[in-house]
């Protein structure tokens, strides 16, 4: 996620120069046969015009569509941090045991587990899929560097908090979030069997637990079900077919004015295309919140404060710092 106030024009133009580039150089030719072997390539500019309302509506859509996508992850894991302060807290405070260190002991041992499941849960939401920008990842041309490295890292990050053993455990399931959920849900059990939390306050955190899995289940939805490819396929190749006929139109326009304006033909069907192809790529780059590039929720940053939050409920030692953004892009 991008933090600063406003992209940089160079920035945002680096990012998409692509088109304005193979806009310009097509509109050249389509010019340059005008001009030399006098062929009427011109096309009448009204119905241009109404194609082009038409492909700039159906782009909107498409934008809107994307940054729903995005929104919605954003408070998918808005919900994560607010349930997991309830957790901490209900940790906190349901406990109870007239053992002082063993009670520290088990508060620590369910922080640190709900720790691992937040680990868990954003190395499995940023595990690319096939309609995502897998090319733009960690080192793509305009990637900034800050993105991060996901491979042998999550055996790394969950040693600090469970043992070794039960990562073995976690790592040979599918879906390792849910295995741990499911383990902390045997823990509970065990500690309202021995006496630490009551039975209505063990339902409590029960359906605290269930508000993980939904916050979970609905994450997975938006990775593993794509914006409609029909529509985005649509909203490209309507642009595509838009910018192809753009330099017949343009021709028309300034072959009327004096001198050799139809020269103008080239920066301005490279500027349109340009334009046209920045939205459709805007709305691309937003489809996918998890696909862990630099347009993507910080779950990171998100999941490093949940962190910070919860060990400090329990006055834990070496606490991390926040997660800080770097050129700008906070992950």
């Amino acid at each position: 996620m991008y933090i600063k106030r406003n992209y940089g024009f160079w920035m945002t133009f680096n990012w998409s120069k692509k088109p304005f580039i193979l806009g310009g150089i097509y509109a050249f030719f389509i010019t340059l046969i005008y001009v030399e072997f006098e062929l009427e390539l011109s096309l009448p500019w009204q119905p241009m015009s109404v194609l082009g309302i038409a492909v700039a509506f159906y782009l909107g859509f498409k934008n809107n569509s994307s940054y729903d996508r995005t929104w919605e992850a954003r408070k998918i894991w808005g919900g994560i941090v607010n349930n997991s302060r309830s957790f901490g807290s209900a940790v906190v405070s349901f406990l109870q045991s007239e053992d002082r260190d063993r009670l520290a002991q088990e508060r620590k041992a369910l922080i640190y587990r709900h720790i691992v499941w937040l680990t868990a849960l954003r190395y499995q939401l940023r595990l690319s899929r096939p309609w995502e920008h897998t090319e733009d990842r960690v080192n793509g041309l305009y990637v900034p560097s800050i993105c991060e490295e996901y491979i042998d890292r999550l055996d790394k990050e969950m040693i600090p908090f469970i043992g070794e053993a039960e990562i073995i455990d976690i790592n040979s399931k599918s879906n390792m979030a849910a295995q741990v959920l499911a383990k902390q849900a045997d823990e509970l059990q065990r500690l309202c069997n021995e006496g630490f939390i009551d039975d209505f306050r063990h339902m409590r955190l029960h359906e605290l637990l269930g508000s993980f899995y939904d916050d979970q289940g609905r994450s997975e939805r938006i990775k593993n079900f794509p914006f409609p490819r029909q529509y985005a396929s649509t909203a490209l190749w309507t642009a595509l077919v838009f910018c192809l006929l753009l330099p017949f139109g343009l021709i028309n326009t300034f072959a009327e004015m004096p001198g050799n304006m139809i020269w103008m033909t080239v920066p301005f069907s490279a500027l349109i295309t340009w334009v046209f192809f920045l939205m459709e790529k805007i709305g691309d780059y937003s489809e996918n919140p998890f696909e862990g590039t630099y347009n993507d929720v910080p779950i990171t940053s998100i999941a490093r404060g949940i962190e910070i939050d919860l060990r400090q409920m329990i006055d834990d030692e070496h606490i991390p710092e926040p997660i800080q953004a770097q050129n700008g892009f906070l992950m």
